[in-house]
């Protein structure tokens, strides 16, 4: 069983010295990583550990089939060749527990950054140890727009915000009622925590400016033992397309709840998070089948880009799994940080800061189906170009924008 302390993944060798730079003349750079390894969303929390220990397995060792950053050799040449050694802490979903870790980790472990966190809620909450302690904060897949819209210097997020999934989501249905398909009512699902919070505000907005009637807007406690009542509403309510924000624990409750009530939209519309993770699509079997999902990664792209196939084939000698969208944005989030350290030059705060804020990397050079990385002022990189998938009952498919698109939408939802 994981406890609260976190354990430690020795890799390259010298075991834990009290300071950073002491580890970094001795060939390592410890990085911290927070994430979920117990409860409800344990599964998730594994998977980042598997997806970022991947990326230390490629920094640390000769990849020259990838071509992707510091592949081609061993460690980090602007550190000497030190090998990356990651300090793993269990946040157990709460902010209350990801604050203390995040510091011991930083205070204790020495660690010269850290990667989380899952929970948006829980990254608001390492973000603010980051910045008091000037260490920097890589969000892995947080999506909650106002991550980076506090000013804090230390914190950068690769991946997309929930502001520019929604767009995309909207541009899609938008689509759907051009081609004269009824999508005219929305329902809002989504959990009382800042990424529910932060993405029913977005799609509220946007719903009003073009168009679509929100017939239900919900907001349920986050893990709450049951969603009967708010089942119920969503029945009465009977919008054409549902458009949930939800935790892999609650889109279960949802999916299940609303099937056997015999309310069955034309389209469920998420917004990726529990809808991402296959343990969801487990549990709920063929009643989810067609459900769309915004996404950051694209694993047709693998067709395209060679380096995909050679990643997702790493991380599935840890999983036992394919790549997954949350599983694809924490190995970028780690690489993007694994370049940015090289580029610094030392395990040092202050300068890997600056040199993430420098950061210019081709899309072409990650796994991601975007145009660059590339953080603005405030840390967030506007190059993530958004996609939707569609579930097929046995994996997810491209189906928006066409550019990306390699099969067409299945609209209304179910079985074919």
């Amino acid at each position: 069983m994981i406890s609260r302390r976190s354990f430690v993944q020795g890799l390259g060798g010298a075991g834990a010295l009290a300071a950073t730079g002491a580890r970094a003349q001795l060939g390592e750079v410890a990085v911290g990583i927070l994430f979920p390894l117990s409860g409800p969303n344990a599964q998730v929390g594994h998977d980042a550990r598997h997806a970022i220990e991947t990326v230390v397995e490629i920094v640390n060792n000769p990849h020259p089939e990838l071509d992707l950053p510091l592949a081609a050799g061993s460690g980090l040449p602007g550190l000497g060749g030190a090998k990356l050694r990651l300090v793993v802490a269990d946040h157990q979903s709460t902010p209350q527990v990801g604050r203390p870790e995040a510091e011991r980790l930083v205070s204790e472990e020495k660690v010269c950054a850290l990667v989380g966190s899952y929970q948006s809620g829980v990254g608001a909450a390492i973000a603010q140890v980051a910045e008091r302690l000037e260490v920097p904060y890589l969000a892995a897949e947080n999506s909650a727009p106002s991550l980076t819209r506090r000013g804090l210097r230390y914190v950068f997020r690769a991946a997309s915000h929930d502001d520019m999934f929604s767009e995309t989501m909207f541009d899609l249905l938008d689509e759907l009622k051009a081609k004269g398909e009824r999508v005219e009512s929305i329902a809002l699902f989504a959990e009382d925590t800042l990424f529910g919070t932060d993405s029913a505000n977005m799609q509220r907005r946007l719903a009003g400016e073009r168009g679509y009637h929100v017939v239900a807007d919900i907001k349920y406690r986050a893990n709450a033992p049951s969603l009967a009542e708010e089942m119920r509403q969503l029945k009465a309510a009977g919008a054409d397309v549902l458009m949930p924000s939800s935790y892999t624990r609650d889109g279960i409750l949802l999916v299940k709840g609303i099937a056997e009530l015999g309310y069955r939209p034309r389209a469920i519309l998420a917004q990726n998070s529990g809808f991402s993770d296959p343990a969801l699509y487990q549990a709920v079997g063929r009643e989810i089948v067609g459900c769309i999902t915004r996404a950051s990664f694209s694993p047709e792209l693998a067709e395209k880009r060679p380096a995909i196939g050679h990643v997702n084939a790493l991380f599935r000698e840890r999983s036992g799994s394919d790549l997954s969208d949350l599983s694809a944005r924490q190995f970028t989030a780690a690489m993007v940080l694994a370049d940015a350290i090289n580029r610094a030059g030392a395990a040092d705060g202050r300068k890997i800061r600056d040199a993430l804020a420098a950061t210019d990397l081709p899309g072409d050079r990650t796994i991601m189906p975007w145009k660059r990385v590339a953080f603005d002022e405030t840390g967030q990189n506007r190059e993530a170009d958004p996609v939707l998938l569609q579930w097929t009952g046995d994996r997810f498919s491209t189906i928006f924008p066409a550019a990306l698109a390699v099969a067409g939408i299945r609209f209304p939802m179910g079985p074919a």
